[in-house]
């Protein structure tokens, strides 16, 4: 699990890297967009809807963007339209990689994500190739700083949460994906997120060669730089020493 937590560490500095940029409120507005076509404008009645405001507005993204987003989905406002399109293959050092891509132009979209697939050698595979490995939860990242673990840890599982561990300086609470939208309203009462999404774990993971590393963190890199790509999902196990010395 440590090269998990470590590549888990890299994403959340590259994420803060990216808002900088304006890539990430970018992501969630797609995502709010999407979410209010495919279930309204009403985030009440809108599970999806009300997850993609929670995490927007844990990433800082402004309100005034947010109620854009959620009317244009719904159609009260002229816009794109996007969909929903997931892609799966296999990374060097056959690690299970999935990707989801929220897009206005899938042909652009399976080019690109094709070509980095071979670029980096890995190879794009068929739907179901390996999602049968995944699990979606929910995660939330608490800011370890003036919070106490246990603490934390007691108001995490009372609220209904499967577990919380400390990683470096963050906490880390993971929700059953069907309880992922009551736990974040509990205790987003009590502490300040950091992040929160709905995400993906392997049952298994694989240990990557060590001369694989640096192809496979690449292609990963690569792939979350891709603007219709809202989130990467793998199954690798790192060995830290390789990921210092990237």
């Amino acid at each position: 699990m440590s090269g998990h937590s470590k590549w888990s560490t890299i994403k959340r500095k590259k994420e803060k890297a990216d808002a900088a940029k304006g890539k990430i409120f970018t992501k969630h507005l797609k995502e709010i967009m999407t979410a209010s076509k495919l279930g309204g404008s009403n985030e009440d009645a809108n599970p999806r809807l009300k997850t993609a405001i929670l995490n927007a507005r844990a990433a800082n993204v402004p309100v005034d963007n947010i109620n854009r987003a959620r009317l244009k989905g719904a159609g009260e406002l002229p816009g794109v339209t996007y969909e929903d399109i997931n892609y799966e293959g296999y990374g060097p050092g056959g690690v299970a990689v999935i990707v989801e891509t929220m897009t206005d132009n899938k042909v652009r979209t399976v080019s690109e994500v094709r070509h980095l697939f071979s670029k980096y050698g890995g190879n794009l595979g068929e739907n179901g190739s390996v999602s049968w490995m995944f699990k979606k939860i929910g995660q939330i990242i608490i800011d370890a700083g003036g919070n106490d673990e246990d603490a934390v840890l007691e108001d995490a599982l009372e609220a209904g949460a499967e577990d919380m561990v400390k990683d470096d300086d963050k906490f880390v609470v993971t929700t059953s994906y069907s309880d992922y939208l009551s736990v974040c309203e509990l205790l987003e009462k009590k502490y300040k997120f950091e992040s929160s999404e709905v995400t993906m774990v392997a049952g298994n993971s694989v240990k990557v060669p060590s001369d694989k590393v640096k192809s496979l963190v690449t292609l990963l890199d690569a792939l979350e730089d891709l603007d219709d790509v809202e989130g990467v999902y793998n199954n690798a196990e790192f060995d830290d020493a390789d990921m210092e010395n990237l």
